[in-house]
């Protein structure tokens, strides 16, 4: 059973690597050999069944929810709608996130898709000012949708394969729409909505007990498993010290609070509190009976959670343990495991995209492991204590190679960080903010504060702890190869006492820590234009060096292009420093992800053309200002930078685009001219003071392809053969422009688009090579 479980696991995940789902026909056969082979009850004949099996029904379930999909021709248009809030909704400033199932359809003639994530700007206008939708609500919206699109880049995150997960097929926002946006319902009772809403009440709750401290968005996450309130900066610091896996509803915690319901029932059951005159225990046993209440609890606690995998996985372990001692079956832990494996992948066969459902299970599988075969010999606490011991030892071993691979470091300071916060965290502060949220005022306030208070001083102390330069260590994503021999290793290092110098195991793992980025060779250069949505941000690498001009948009106060993009790129990519940071000027489609490089990121040298009062001015380490004749050469590849002149900083009339920091660089293969957002006026001062200089074979469009921009006599001065238009999907200002697209076109330009090819990879050496994410990386989910 376990190795058949195994085997549907890597079919399921072989399903989730392709870049188109199997036909009709092509299932068929694929269901057809399985049960063929599984007549003939050879082992091997049922792990390749176990395998198809796997494949065909995570194929089954994707036909299932991408048939559900929003007509192209819908996209953009206004369409009424009515149906309910089906989501814990999320405040941001100036609005609200909420998920919601459409009921009914409106408009005539229109299709929309069963459920979509809808976002409400100027909450104003809902009935009562400053009213916002609650879980279970029936509303009447008009709404204007699209189909699921997200940022397409290596190391980021996947938003179309997560929108998928959650089946959402279209993204939209609401519309000011005045009485037609209406309020039908207070409440529709449904199991999903009833659990929403007290999730909401509980929140709520909390907040208004802790109403503006800092770490109140930690103990929500908690109770409730909602994140979302919690500060990048403090991620940021968790992530550091390796205790992110504590601030939410993790797999120890619905232990626990099992644990907790399973003994109290059994101390009532034994004792026979329940029903006077009858002695419970001998109707059903103690034991029983609180296997049962600790799986009930376990699952109240995972529904509040909003069933991430760990919490999934813990209930689906206590299950099986409850329901295979009432049925009196033996099962070992790894039957166990192996069966909440199972269920996790029949329910949700995307989970495997999450790194959640790999450092999950991956943590049980190692302990199972590391305590196989193990006699104890001590007794009482020591006994507990040593146990614990081992466990932490084993897991922080055992889970660094599966650690490097979904997030390029490991925490050091790891071990020391977790002795200290699991038992902070797992026995003082979550009982006390699963108490604090179920009292009520004052009593809870209290609780609550101490919950909180217990909180902020674990976290000052973790970031005097993750300060320090090696509190973590970085390197590159481990290739198949590497990541299968520090495994190997790491199953060497955590094997039973007695096993040949297990230390040898730490050799298996050089290959993985000592991994450098790979770099152009001398005189060559690359160039990665990044998918940022609507904004400019590209990485420029020679051989020893690396520049990066503009860091991408700010999409909402805290979140930005660097920390969803940038950062963990360069983590990826294991890039611990850059050498400089161009920022061409100060619109936040361009300057919106500095700051948060400068604090994410070691950068030896900044230059800009923003105001001297800029932040990003205040906190760069060196700060120089582009002006036209400046230059410098790195690893054989010459940087000129064409603009501003010296003059346009003194002319307080022009707009911010005039003074774009215009840079051309080349080598050996070629040259790309780096425009930012210049326009017909600033490209007829470049072709009168350096027509030599513009010619380069690769042009990033100016101003994402904007009708001020990319004149004729301008792209006839500088003759590309590929043209970059770092653009967003169905941008609100309509860039590139038709009559820009087809001028580059009519011209015999390659014209490459970020919205429709993801990140774009250009290498400038012998020849140029030009490499597009989403062709490189196809899915089947994503859009064509």
């Amino acid at each position: 059973m376990r190795c058949a479980t195994l085997a549907f696991l890597c079919g399921a995940c072989w399903l989730q690597t392709c870049s188109r789902l199997p036909t009709a026909n092509e299932l068929a056969a694929a269901i057809s050999a399985a049960i063929l082979l599984c007549i003939l009850r050879r082992r091997i004949a049922i792990l390749l069944a176990a395998t198809l099996l796997g494949a065909s029904w995570a194929a089954i379930c994707a036909h299932l929810a991408l048939a559900d999909a929003l007509p192209r021709e819908r996209e953009g248009v206004d369409v009424a709608i009515v149906g309910t809030v089906d989501s814990l909704p999320h405040t941001f400033e100036g609005g609200t996130r909420f998920h919601f199932r459409v009921e009914r359809v409106l408009t005539h003639a229109a299709t929309v898709p069963a459920r979509v994530a809808l976002s409400w700007y100027g909450r104003n206008e809902a009935p009562g000012a400053g009213a916002l939708p609650e879980p279970g609500e029936r509303w009447q919206l008009v709404v204007r949708l699209q189909r699921p699109h997200g940022n397409a880049n290596p190391h980021g995150f996947d938003y179309e394969a997560w929108l998928l997960q959650q089946r959402i097929r279209a993204t939209g926002y609401v519309r000011p729409a005045g009485t037609r946006n209406a309020r039908l319902d207070t409440f529709v009772a449904r199991p999903g909505h009833v659990v929403e809403r007290a999730r909401a009440a509980l929140r709520r709750h909390i907040l208004e007990q802790l109403e503006g401290q800092p770490y109140a968005g930690v103990i929500v996450a908690l109770v409730i498993g909602d994140q979302r309130g919690i500060d990048q900066s403090d991620w940021d610091v968790f992530n550091r010290t390796g205790i992110s896996h504590l601030v939410s509803i993790s797999g120890l915690h619905v232990t626990m609070v099992a644990g907790l319901g399973a003994w109290l029932m059994s101390f009532l059951w034994r004792r026979s509190f329940f029903i006077q005159g009858v002695v419970l225990p001998l109707r059903l046993p103690a034991q029983k009976a609180a296997a049962v209440t600790g799986a009930a609890v376990a699952l109240l606690y995972v529904l509040l959670a909003g069933f991430g995998v760990p919490a999934q996985r813990t209930f689906y372990m206590l299950a099986v343990v409850a329901l295979a001692l009432c049925s009196g079956r033996l099962v070992t832990l790894s039957q166990v495991l192996c069966l909440a494996l199972g269920v996790v992948i029949l329910l949700d066969p995307w989970a495997v995209l999450a790194p959640g459902f790999w450092l999950s299970f991956g943590a049980v599988g190692v302990i199972l492991y590391a305590n196989m075969g193990r006699v104890r010999k001590e007794t009482g606490w020591r006994r507990s204590f040593a146990m614990a011991a081992r466990t932490q030892y084993a897991v922080t071993i055992g889970l660094v190679p599966l650690t490097m691979c979904l997030f390029s470091q490991v925490s050091l300071i790891s071990p020391l960080a977790n002795a200290v916060a699991i038992p902070v965290i797992s026995l003082l502060v979550t009982p006390l903010a699963l108490v604090g949220a179920l009292l009520p005022a004052p009593l809870a306030g209290w609780v609550l504060w101490l919950a909180h208070a217990a909180v902020a001083l674990l976290a000052e102390r973790l970031a005097w702890l993750s300060a320090g330069p090696l509190a973590t260590w970085g390197a590159p994503a481990p290739q198949g190869w590497i990541l299968a021999l520090a495994l190997l290793g790491t199953a060497w290092m955590l094997a039973p006492r007695g096993w040949p110098h297990r230390w040898t195991g730490l050799a298996a793992w050089l290959p993985m820590l000592a991994q450098l980025p790979a770099t152009p060779q001398e005189g060559a250069f690359t160039v990665t234009a990044f998918d940022v949505g609507q904004g400019m941000a590209l990485l420029v690498e020679t051989h020893t060096h690396r520049l990066l001009y503009d860091a991408g948009p700010q999409y909402a106060p805290g979140q930005d292009a660097a920390g969803r993009i940038l950062l963990p790129y360069l983590r990826g990519r294991g890039i611990a420093q850059l050498d400089a940071m161009l920022v061409s000027h100060s619109d936040l489609d361009h300057a919106g992800g500095a700051q948060a490089i400068l604090e994410g990121s070691k950068v030896a040298s900044v230059h800009s053309s923003l105001p001297p009062r800029h932040p990003v001015v205040l906190t760069a380490a060196r700060h120089r200002r582009c002006e036209s004749g400046q230059g410098w050469t790195w690893d054989g590849v010459r940087f000129d930078m064409l603009g501003p002149t010296r003059s346009s900083y003194e002319d307080p009339g022009l707009k911010a685009n005039a003074r774009s920091c215009v840079l051309r660089v080349s080598g050996k293969g070629g040259a790309i001219l780096l425009a930012a957002d210049i326009e017909a006026a600033q490209e007829a001062q470049l072709l009168a003071s350096a027509p030599a200089q513009l010619r380069a074979d690769v042009l990033l469009a100016p101003h994402h392809g904007s009708g001020t921009s990319s004149t004729a006599a301008f792209l006839a001065a500088v003759r590309p053969s590929v043209g970059i238009f770092q653009v967003g999907h169905r941008n609100r200002y309509r860039h590139p422009k038709k009559e820009i697209y087809a001028r580059y076109a009519d011209l015999g330009v390659r014209r490459i688009r970020t919205d429709q090819s993801g990140a774009v990879t250009l290498g400038f050496g012998a020849k140029l090579a030009i490499t597009e994410y989403r062709t490189e990386r196809p899915r089947y989910w994503y859009e064509p």
